[in-house]
């Protein structure tokens, strides 16, 4: 059914929410993974057009990747790192039509509604402009 999942990280404790729920899932399914993490600082935005090199930001978000996929590998997962640079949305929608992904995982913050109007909700962009299924999960507290 899920044949390819992606999974939406942040870098940060949030990830462990989304992981520990699709491993099973992946597991049952046999499914090949798509760890992806948006990059949205001001030099990933404007990286290519500026010519810039990696910054921290960027090599840290790569090595963060790197790992994870590694642990997965170790588990007997198949997953492959993506990292996007610019609008979070933007770029995992990017990233699970190019992947041909069939179910876009993630974490979310629960802020609340009112919270979420005034910050915007990655999550809710995401859910309202795909037509694949959206499995999210409230992070829980560190």
């Amino acid at each position: 059914m899920y044949s390819t999942i992606l999974i939406a990280l942040e870098n940060t404790p949030t990830d462990e929410t989304i992981l520990r729920h699709i491993r099973p899932l992946a597991k049952l399914h046999g499914s090949a993974l798509v760890l992806v993490h948006v990059a949205d600082g001001f030099g990933a935005r404007y990286q290519e057009g500026l010519n810039l090199e990696d910054s921290r930001e960027i090599a840290a978000d790569r090595e963060y990747l790197a790992q994870r996929v590694r642990e997965l590998a170790a588990e007997g997962f198949r997953a492959t790192p993506c990292l996007e640079k610019g609008d979070p949305a933007a770029g995992i929608l990017a990233a699970a039509a190019r992947e041909r992904c069939d179910l876009i995982a993630m974490a979310t913050h629960g802020h609340g509604p009112i919270a979420d109007l005034l910050r915007g909700s990655v999550a809710e962009k995401v859910r309202h402009l795909t037509d694949l299924p959206v499995l999210m999960l409230r992070a829980t507290k560190q």
